[in-house]
């Protein structure tokens, strides 16, 4: 082992050990769970003797259940809404459904479908609101300022006690929980689906036989895989960072969107987050934080990256670059209080994206990879998307199709995302040095010069094509060269499919007006 090497395995030693002292052991493994699904998490002999026996559901099998949802995360928003329409709803989750490991944040009318569905009033809605921000910023390293925006991502949302409150809601609507076990497997049918569950303590396989499964594991899910992008994020709710109103401090009323404060640094082949037989690469980090509760922020650090890229134990590895490098992010005497972490797995749309194969499996949250593929936002995205979700789900049980065909993913993918896609894969895949946090530089002014509706509804997937046409325009006056930058890291048939995604939104906006266009001549 070289130097270099072993002090890097100190690094993620020590990571580890903090990680532990302020999350527990219990944490740890599920951090260490998400690695090892990563490196294609082998089949148990168990669930592999079990699925040797088993088919899936045939006509006439008395099911268990009417719907199996796999996961106990933000998409348990599903469930309560699903027995609210009469049917009969199974959450398996390996560990405790509705415990979370990650921070939300939202802005305040993306929360209303909490309290527009009868979930929450909206008075509970506003409650669980624990900081609420006078604007967001960005700010990119050697850039020429920073770029406030208002109205995005600018409520702090107590997240466990949201996760809890759902629970609570979805027993009271008779959901049943099946906590402490993994869908390690699964057949599926024309007529439904047979899962095998294997429990944490290393007990017996059982089975569990539904109508429909509905995959919200997120990246642990199988079908994640098939995203060509992901986003190993790291960090926590820390204490004892400064306040005031510099760069370097926490400012309660301000949320920091997004930061860097160095360029795109080179990962070698021999680095331990980089895939097996990957190149050597370069990544940008880049960071962020929300004030929470009285002298609490949570802290992120993150990077895009090929998915097929990133090895297993890259979680640990970003967090020992976190503690690293977060005096250069913000002062003070940082203690962390509560670590969040998660690979994001993310989908640029110049790919066929993550989607089931087989009948009677329906993809929500993280599985579908569906939600920005800039600032891949799931919270906004389930806010977006759980009732729609929740309403296609009880039509396909209702038509009860018996043809095999797949179900299309439930998640409600903006049509911004043909635009914004390429973005996120440009910043997968960022040129040595400086040029990516120009390029950012150049298009967060761009931004900031349209104006908060527009520089807004870009960072709440809410911009129409032909704001975008106009904001890549703004951002090329501003950074001529990126057309280059652009056809350097995609290539030239990325950008031809880029461009033709563009168009057939913009033919899209320009029939959707057609007719109303057409009502109004006199």
């Amino acid at each position: 082992m070289t130097r270099q090497e072993s002090a890097a395995a100190g690094g993620v030693a020590r990571a580890r050990a903090v990680v532990e002292e302020s999350g527990g052991r219990e944490l740890v493994e599920r951090l260490e769970h998400l690695d090892a699904c990563r490196g294609g998490r082998p089949q148990t002999r168990g669930a592999a003797r079990s699925m040797a026996r088993g088919a899936a559901p045939q006509a006439g099998t008395r099911f268990d259940t009417d719907v199996a949802i796999a996961g106990g995360g933000l998409s348990l928003l599903v469930a309560p809404l699903l027995a609210e329409a009469g049917l009969d709803v199974t959450v398996i989750e390996r560990g405790r459904a509705g415990t979370v490991h990650r921070e939300w944040n939202a802005s305040r009318p993306e929360l209303a479908p909490l309290s527009d569905c009868g979930l929450f009033s909206a008075r509970e809605v506003d409650d669980l609101v624990i900081n609420r921000y006078r604007h967001g910023s960005c700010f990119w390293h050697g850039g020429e300022g920073r770029y406030d925006v208002r109205g995005v991502l600018d409520c702090a949302v107590d997240a466990p006690r949201l996760a809890r409150e759902v629970r609570l809601r979805a027993e009271a609507r008779g959901v049943r929980f099946i906590d402490g076990h993994s869908v390690v497997a699964h057949r599926a049918g024309p007529c439904g689906v047979r899962l095998w569950l294997e429990p944490r303590d290393g007990g017996a396989v059982r089975e569990l036989s539904a109508r429909l499964m509905v995959d919200a594991r997120g990246a642990s899910s199988p079908y994640a895989a098939a995203a060509d992008l992901v986003c190993p994020t790291v960090g926590g709710v820390l204490g004892g960072l400064d306040e005031g109103s510099a760069p370097d401090q926490i400012d309660p009323t301000v949320g920091q969107i997004l930061a860097t404060v160095e360029h795109a640094v080179r990962v070698p082949a021999s680095d331990p987050s980089a895939a097996p037989g990957a190149r050597a690469m370069q990544r940008q980090h880049i960071w962020e934080a929300f004030p929470g509760h009285p002298g609490e922020t949570t802290v992120y650090l993150f990077y895009y990256a090929p998915s097929a890229a990133v090895a297993p134990g890259a979680l640990l590895s970003l967090y020992a670059r976190f503690f690293e490098q977060l005096p250069r992010y913000k002062r003070g005497a940082a203690k962390l209080l509560r670590p969040t972490f998660g690979y994001i797995p993310g989908w640029s749309r110049l790919t066929t994206g993550p989607a089931p194969l087989e009948p009677r499996v329906m993809l929500v949250g993280d599985a579908a990879a569906r939600h920005s593929p800039l600032t891949f936002c799931g919270f906004g995205s389930m806010l977006r998307s759980f009732r729609g979700a929740a309403q296609r789900i009880v039509e396909a049980l209702a038509r009860d199709d018996r043809s095999g065909a797949p179900i299309a993913p439930a998640v409600l993918d903006a049509p911004i995302h043909a635009g914004t896609g390429a973005l996120a894969r440009m910043m997968a895949s960022p040129p040595p040095g400086a040029a990516l946090n120009a390029l950012l530089d150049a298009a967060f002014g761009s931004l900031a010069e349209m104006g908060d509706a527009a520089y807004g509804a870009l960072l709440r997937d809410e911009m129409s094509a032909a704001e975008f046409v106009s904001f890549l325009h703004r951002t090329s006056m501003r950074r001529p060269r990126v057309y280059a930058d652009v056809f350097r890291t995609l290539g030239v048939g990325a950008v031809g499919r880029w461009g033709v995604g563009l168009v057939g939104q913009l033919l899209s906006a320009a029939v959707a007006r057609a007719p109303a266009a057409v009502g109004a001549r006199p």
